[in-house]
């Protein structure tokens, strides 16, 4: 049950949002790892100006995607910003035409599906060392990373696969 836990965590997300995505759906987006935003949205972080605050991470996700200044100015103006300024702030790694966007987010899941499966669960696990203890901490992982991985079918399945020239077949193992 624990490794089913630990897949489901380091298992990539892909998230669309089209319309208004404002408070909850802002700190939904954010829980994910890849937004794609259909070029209508409209984003508001708003919760200071109804006299609360971020409740469902946004105080932490919006600063470590957007940086200080930005994540600031938009937790405290509560102002609402388009798909396109989203995009260049880094809330959103996409914009397409209203309509497109499940059909992007679940082609760049399928892109994402055909690489190791293990490989992109430790690199999401690795890049949450980071987040959470700094590059000390990341630089530390490394063996962790190096023992699950290099020994791995995955990682034969890889390097056989690029002798051999052909598309892998990857097994998550």
């Amino acid at each position: 049950m624990v490794d089913r836990l630990r897949s489901a965590a380091a298992a990539p997300f892909v998230t669309a949002v089209q319309g208004i995505v404002f408070t909850i759906g802002i700190e939904l987006m954010l829980a994910g790892d890849i937004v794609v935003a259909a070029d209508d949205a409209r984003f508001c972080q708003m919760e200071a100006k109804r006299g609360i605050a971020p409740l469902g991470g946004a105080h932490f996700r919006f600063l470590s995607r957007a940086g200080w200044g930005d994540a600031m100015y938009h937790l405290f103006l509560c102002d609402e910003f388009s798909a396109e300024r989203a995009h260049a702030i880094g809330l959103v790694q996409e914009v397409v035409p209203p309509g497109e966007q499940i059909e992007r987010a679940m082609a760049l899941a399928a892109i994402i599906a055909r690489n190791a499966p293990l490989g992109i669960q430790v690199t999401k696990e690795a890049a949450a060392k980071y987040v959470e203890g700094g590059e000390a901490a990341a630089i530390a992982y490394i063996p962790k990373i190096r023992d699950r991985v290099l020994g791995s079918a995955d990682a034969k399945e890889g390097i056989q696969s690029f002798i051999e020239r052909r598309a892998a077949v990857f097994q998550g193992r």
